[in-house]
C-alpha cells in the first residue's frame, strides 16, 4: 500500500513560491526512489501550478507525514494544511493490477 499526498497553496504565496520552487524540486527529485507518482494541480487560466499529489511509497504513515512536513513548500509556508490517505493501486499505468 501507499499514502496520497495531496495540498493546496495558501493564499498570496506565488512570488515567494516561485523563490523556492527549485530547492521543493531538488528535494522531490532526491526522494524520486520513494515516489509513485508526482506533480502539480494546475487552475484552469494559469499554467503555474498551486498545489500539488504526492504517491509516497510506504506503509507507514508516519514515513508519509515527515515526507510532506520537510518538503520545503510546507516548511516556507507555501501551503499549511494537507491530507494523506492510504492508496491502493487498482488501475496503474493503463492495466488492472490485481490485488
Amino acid at each position: 500500500m501507499a499514502y496520497a499526498i495531496t495540498f493546496t497553496d495558501d493564499m498570496g504565496v506565488l512570488e515567494r513560491k516561485k523563490e523556492i520552487r527549485q530547492t521543493h524540486i531538488d528535494y522531490v527529485m532526491q526522494n524520486a526512489h520513494r515516489i509513485i507518482a508526482s506533480g502539480g494541480f494546475f487552475p484552469d487560466e494559469d499554467d503555474f501550478p498551486n498545489g500539488g499529489l504526492i504517491l509516497l511509497d510506504t506503509d507507514v504513515r508516519q514515513e508519509a507525514i515527515d515526507y510532506i512536513e520537510n518538503d520545503p513548500f510546507f516548511r516556507e509556508a507555501i501551503f499549511t494544511k494537507y491530507t494523506i490517505r492510504r492508496w491502493k493501486k487498482f488501475v496503474f499505468d493503463h492495466k488492472h493490477v490485481p490485488a
